[in-house]
């Protein structure tokens, strides 16, 4: 494939980085032809590890046609490093604030100018438990349906052996091989001219990630999940739990409170009021995880632009 806008600061950058990548990881790369030899595009990668940026930008390099990730705005800021990311292209994500409509579309620029732009679909490193692919954002699937512009799904794994999932520390040895998937292009043509609803984005996305977890499957020579992992549905679980926590706390306190009252010493539990502070306590935990639910539900039907510097806050690498 030609090699195209690679320009000096990208070869910089691979002069510095390949040579401990070759030495730490053995390779098996696969699906290089799937790459676009011309044109804009998005590969959509699963995350596993703080090193497969790294290990898949290296895959992503020898293909011809360079990455260009979302990365945190202020690795741009100063010194070397935000140099080398200003060189290189990068995309930069203002998190937290509205300027990450910005990424969004410069994503979309990139595209159009012909480049490839990397997605995280999962908009962090995976929390599955065996580092299967999670339920992904949207953002991916938004700038392929504005832009019409292929989408390359790609599976990694091996990087998060040399550096474990929220690990600080390389396991180095034995050497470990960095194996890379990619696939044909995903087929969104149905999601065509029609609206560009949350439910519909939703469901091109989900069809994204089945085709990356179906290259994950390939390389690791097992089943995933009938279900994939949902942060969300976490973080409702984990609500619920604390509720029930904090419920339980308090009819122990309500129970002590009235037996003392009562002169019958902490351990008696009458009957009526012990039944009312059960009743309380579950009436404040089913409280707690509607909430919860509703809340959930409120950010998956934000308005477009609140939807967009969301999905580019998440899903820009680096978090």
């Amino acid at each position: 494939m030609p090699r195209r806008r690679i320009g000096f600061w990208y070869r910089l950058a691979a002069v510095i980085c390949k040579p401990p990548l070759v030495v730490l990881i053995n390779r098996d790369w696969r699906g290089m032809e799937n790459i676009p030899a011309a044109d804009g595009f998005i590969t959509a990668v699963n995350h596993n590890s703080h090193a497969d940026p790294f290990a898949y930008a290296h895959y992503q390099y020898n293909s011809g046609r360079v990455p260009r990730f979302l990365a945190k705005s202020g690795l741009f800021k100063k010194g070397f490093v935000g140099t080398m990311m200003r060189g290189t292209g990068q995309i930069p994500v203002h998190r937290e604030t509205t300027d990450a409509l910005s990424a969004f579309r410069s994503a979309i620029d990139a595209v159009e100018r012909g480049e490839c732009v990397v997605f995280y679909p999962e908009g962090t490193i995976t929390r599955d438990p065996d580092q299967w692919p999670m339920t992904g954002k949207t953002g991916a699937a938004r700038v392929a349906l504005q832009t019409r512009c292929p989408v390359i799904p790609v599976a990694q794994w091996g990087a998060n052996e040399l550096l474990p999932p929220y690990a600080r520390k390389l396991n180095v040895l034995p050497r470990k091989t960095h194996h890379v998937l990619a696939g044909p292009p995903v087929d969104l043509t149905r999601f065509y001219d029609r609206e560009m609803s949350p439910d519909l984005l939703k469901e091109a996305t989900e069809v994204i990630m089945a085709d990356i977890t179906r290259l994950l499957e390939e390389i690791r020579g097992e089943k995933a999940p009938a279900t994939p992992y949902d942060p969300r549905e976490e973080r409702i679980e984990q609500r619920r739990r604390t509720a029930a926590e904090e419920a339980q706390d308090a009819l122990d306190a309500h129970e002590r409170a009235v037996a003392e009252a009562a002169g019958e010493g902490p351990r008696a539990r009458p009957a009526a009021a012990h039944e009312a502070a059960v009743h309380e306590a579950e009436v404040h935990e089913a409280e707690v995880h509607e909430a919860a639910v509703q809340e959930e539900a409120v950010r998956e039907a934000a308005t477009p632009e609140a939807a967009h510097v969301r999905e580019v806050q998440e899903e820009g690498q680096g978090k």
